[in-house]
Parts: C-alpha cells; sequence; structure tokens
C-alpha cells in the first residue's frame, strides 16, 4: 500500500490526531479505494513496526468533503474512555463554515430531527417520532460577512452524520460547495466546512488536550477566522 503523508497534529501511546483533507473518506470505502483509517494504519506499523493488524478507533469521524481535526484512539481503553466523553458531550468541537447568504438571527441554537436515507447517501428532516428520527443540536454565531456570505464558528452537541450540512442548509444558507443539499455555488476543494478544533480529556493522563488543524490553503484569506 502506498503511504500517503499524514498530516499529524499530535501523537503519544494512547491517541493519534491528524487533519484531514477533503475528498478523503475517513473509513467504509469499497476496495481499492484509500480512506484515512487505512492510511494511518500503515503508518502507525511502518513506524513502529507493528506486525499485524493495528488497531485505531475512529472517535470523531468526517464527512468526505469536510477538512479538519480527526482523532483516533490506539487503544481500546482510549477510545472506550474517548466514547463516553463524546456521549456525555464533554468533548468540545468546533467547526467554521461559510455558508451562502447573511445568516439571520447572527447566532442561535439549532434543534432539528433528521433521519438517514441511504438509497440517497444522505440524511433529511424528519418529525419526531417518525421510524428511524434521531435528535440533533448545534449552536452557532457569526464571525463576520464575506462578500455577501457569512462566516460562522459552530458547536454542534450531537455528533449525527451531515447534521451541521443539512440544519445550515434548512435555514436557506447551504454551505458553500455543498451540492448534496442546495449549494449552486462552487469550492476549491470539498465543501466549505472545516473541523478546526477539538478539545478532550486525554483518556490515560486526564489533562486537557486541545487540538487545532489549520484551515486548508484552498481557502480564501478573507474567509479565514481571526
Amino acid at each position: 500500500m502506498d503511504l500517503t503523508p499524514l498530516d499529524v497534529l499530535y501523537e503519544d501511546n494512547h491517541l493519534l490526531a491528524v487533519a484531514k483533507p477533503a475528498g478523503l473518506a475517513t473509513m467504509g470505502t469499497p476496495g481499492g479505494t484509500p480512506s484515512l483509517i487505512e492510511i494511518a494504519r500503515e503508518y502507525v506499523r511502518r513506524k513502529y513496526a507493528k506486525p499485524g493488524k493495528v488497531y485505531l478507533g475512529v472517535m470523531s469521524r468526517l464527512d468526505a468533503p469536510v477538512t479538519g481535526v480527526l482523532l483516533l484512539a490506539r487503544t481500546s481503553k482510549a477510545a472506550s474512555r474517548l466514547t463516553e466523553q463524546f456521549r456525555s458531550h464533554t468533548a468540545q468541537k468546533v467547526y467554521w463554515a461559510l455558508v451562502d447568504g447573511r445568516i439571520r438571527p447572527a447566532a442561535a441554537e439549532c434543534v432539528d430531527w433528521i433521519r438517514h436515507d441511504d438509497r440517497h447517501r444522505r440524511v433529511r428532516i424528519a418529525q419526531p417520532g417518525q421510524p428511524g428520527a434521531k435528535q440533533c443540536r448545534l449552536g452557532f454565531r457569526t464571525l463576520r460577512t464575506v462578500r455577501g456570505d457569512s462566516l460562522l464558528e459552530v458547536e454542534p452537541t450531537t455528533g449525527r452524520k451531515h447534521q451541521i450540512r443539512i440544519q445550515l442548509a434548512r435555514r436557506g444558507h447551504p454551505i458553500l460547495g455543498d451540492r448534496k443539499y442546495g449549494s449552486r455555488r462552487r469550492w476549491p476543494s470539498g465543501i466549505a466546512l472545516h473541523a478546526g478544533r477539538l478539545v478532550v480529556v486525554h483518556p490515560v493522563g486526564g489533562e486537557p488536550i486541545v487540538l487545532e488543524a489549520p484551515l486548508p490553503q484552498s481557502w480564501p484569506r478573507a474567509a479565514a477566522p481571526e
């Protein structure tokens, strides 16, 4: 397997955090198509001369077109303790998103119900109590406007698939480049959604770990958070 270089943000005996590029699926790709988890396993296997299959647990999965911090656990104990942090919402996730138009109000909490549409590989807005419906929550605030569009800082409370994308699109402000959820605008690479910061408690040491990924070079400077 060709070893695609990983942009490693943090690494120790328990954790591996990387900056995921646009267009690379986190996991679950068809045979022959590379995924980040496969590349990361090969990286660990070669660096530490690990025999056999390398254990890595995905703690913060990102959609293929999304960039930014992605956290992997190197042991099952670390994975279990981190999973509890995400389940109890004590892990802090911060995203930056550039969305179509001027969003009003400038800050809000969004609560919706969504369900998976496996046939079309997307999620859809649902009604409470509908089969398969799950609640999703996020908060956002506008950092500034960029040529008539809105640069948002987004903090999801829940971790549903595609939730940031569909929750913002539902309010008439799709993420730039996200054609799946209604954007008609082009974006240089992937979509204009970046996982910029992740804060967790180290699963063994107990100290807070702040993981940050710089914006991809494809982002316009005018759209960079200050």
